[in-house]
């Protein structure tokens, strides 16, 4: 598995999960600073003035923003992990557990996280893979190695099995 860029990630993901994502995005508090950016593309693409765009319903703006063609690796970025954190902290926790990371439900808590030895990495991908969806997990671990490639560049190596 390569290490794919935030926006073509974002590309890739099906319809159905990238509305998840979205939702997940203008409930998110975190999310807030990248709103702005958001908000200018789904006005560029409807040809609505921003302020238009902004005073849509949750719901629309969370399709619309599904439905964009192109977004900045920065949105993407912050829609992913808007995602992982409102759907995927079980999972989320479950792996930094298997790592011996520490996390508060799933979100790591160590401001430096050290790259983690690659025997340790392989035997706690082997197990998430095992107890969650491949496609849930793929989209985890890329997300991760997008996010912070110098600590998890290793999950994007194959694993043998």
């Amino acid at each position: 598995m390569e290490q794919l860029r935030p926006s073509k990630l974002w590309k890739q993901m099906p319809q159905e999960r990238r509305l998840e994502a979205a939702r997940a995005f203008w409930d998110d508090e975190q999310s807030v600073e990248q709103h702005p950016e958001a908000v200018a593309a789904i006005a560029q693409q409807l040809k609505f003035r921003p302020k238009s765009a902004a005073a849509l319903p949750v719901e629309r703006r969370a399709r619309y923003l599904a439905g964009l063609p192109s977004i900045s690796d920065l949105l993407a970025s912050r829609l992913l992990v808007a995602y992982h954190l409102a759907r995927q902290r079980p999972m989320m926790g479950r792996f930094l557990d298997l790592l011996g990371i520490a996390h508060d439900d799933g979100l790591i808590s160590e401001e430096d996280v050290k790259r983690p030895e690659k025997a340790r990495m392989a035997t706690a991908v082997k197990a998430l893979r095992h107890e969650f969806p491949a496609e849930d997990v793929d989209l985890y671990f890329a997300t991760l190695a997008g996010q912070d490639p110098d600590t998890w560049s290793d999950l994007t190596e194959p694993v043998s099995a």
